[in-house]
């Protein structure tokens, strides 16, 4: 009886039950609670799912007392331990190599280029002016972040919270600061679902009802032709410009290319479905894992995060500020509302411009001539992420 007794002692104290009254044992069962909150966002608000389930399940599977799928020291240094990987690696340690070679985020503008109409931008070229002016977010918080204290790195990191790109965001980060992709994955993709919470006041605060009802022209054809020619034009002068820019410019502009050229609809489709779905899944999971409590539970998580609101409310005013200046200029001809849409959160943020205008006059819509700004931020955002990576990057 007392070897049972013994054995069925050694068997809890070895579980991952026991590991929870361990020292530390508290910040994974805080950590669990956290994981549970954002999947009940995701869920029952809907706050980006498609991504925020996956992250708060990584998130709540890694966080699990030995459960052994991730082992965040393997890739410690920038280095990545193959050996172990091999000998002891979990699944997300595998799965975790496409984010550390730089292999999903360009998978996922591969797909996000497949689905983006660019047409509301090529037919009103000033419109990128828009969205470049909504970049303005990440700079002022990178140089912020560094006055609080951060590394450029990390500021980089920090500051491109403000595009409301999720996967520029985590390119960003696993190359210039990998012990924070959990923090600035959760802050990104939280901001990106409250995009509809976060924008409104700032738009109406930044604008008169006068402003919120101009009625915009309607946007001129675009040829096929000029749809084939912008994603290769666009792919020469940038990368020439900027050549860290390549993997995100460079698959956001194939994937459109194959979308608009009309003879690939196969890869086109598959590109935007099949293929969008499993990166997602697999970017999701392995990204929610590196959010383990030792290095998530910390007074520099919470501030990660109230510095990614202030890039992203930034952003969202600079856009909004350089739309009443192009209002002026025009002579009224602009709704400075669009400039909101200069983030890269297509095409929510769109949409929003869309019905914040139609809230002063419901007949007037806004939606394709904020779709504009609105994709014209998904490359500056990218071109912003270019420039960190050039700078800081090894």
């Amino acid at each position: 009886m007392s070897e049972i007794l013994e054995v069925l002692k050694g068997f809890a104290m070895e579980s991952g039950v026991a590991q929870f009254f361990a020292d530390g044992g508290w910040k994974n069962l805080i950590m669990i609670g956290i994981s549970c909150l954002l999947i009940y966002l995701a869920i029952k608000h809907k706050f980006e799912p498609l991504l925020l389930l996956p992250i708060a399940f990584g998130m709540l599977l890694t966080n699990l007392p030995i459960s052994g799928l991730m082992h965040m020291e393997f890739f410690e240094g920038g280095s990545v331990n193959m050996g172990e990987i091999i000998a002891h690696g979990g699944l997300f340690d595998w799965l975790y190599l496409g984010v550390k070679f730089g292999i999903y985020p360009p998978l996922i503008f591969l797909g996000v280029g497949a689905m983006t109409d660019f047409t509301p931008l090529i037919a009103n070229p000033k419109s990128i002016l828009l969205g470049a002016a909504a970049q303005i977010g990440i700079f002022a918080t990178f140089i912020i972040a560094i006055c609080l204290g951060f590394t450029p790195a990390e500021a980089a990191s920090i500051g491109i919270i403000g595009g409301a790109d999720g996967p520029t965001a985590i390119l960003v980060t696993k190359t210039l600061a990998p012990h924070l992709l959990g923090a600035i994955a959760v802050a990104a993709y939280s901001y990106m679902a409250l995009v509809p919470i976060i924008q409104p006041p700032i738009m109406k605060a930044l604008t008169t009802k006068k402003e919120r009802m101009i009625r915009m022209d309607h946007l001129r054809p675009v040829s096929k032709l000029e749809k084939i020619l912008f994603p290769i034009v666009v792919t020469v002068v940038v990368i020439l410009i900027i050549p860290d820019s390549a993997p995100l410019i460079g698959m956001l502009m194939l994937g459109n290319l194959a979308k608009e050229c009309g003879v690939v609809d196969r890869i086109s489709k598959t590109a935007q479905n099949e293929l969008m779905n499993i990166i997602t899944i697999f970017l999701g999971l392995t990204v929610g894992a590196t959010a383990k409590a030792d290095n998530f539970l910390s007074g520099k998580t919470l501030l990660i995060i109230i510095m990614g609101l202030f890039a992203f409310c930034l952003a969202t005013a600079a856009g909004v500020l350089f739309g009443k200046l192009m209002c002026w200029a025009t002579k009224g001809k602009v709704n400075p509302l669009i400039g909101a849409a200069g983030v890269s959160a297509v095409p929510m943020a769109a949409r929003v411009v869309n019905t914040v205008g139609q809230q002063e006059d419901p007949s007037n819509f806004l939606l394709m001539h904020a779709m504009g700004p609105n994709v014209a931020g998904v490359i500056g955002s990218a071109v912003a992420a270019g420039v960190f990576l050039n700078m800081f990057g090894i």
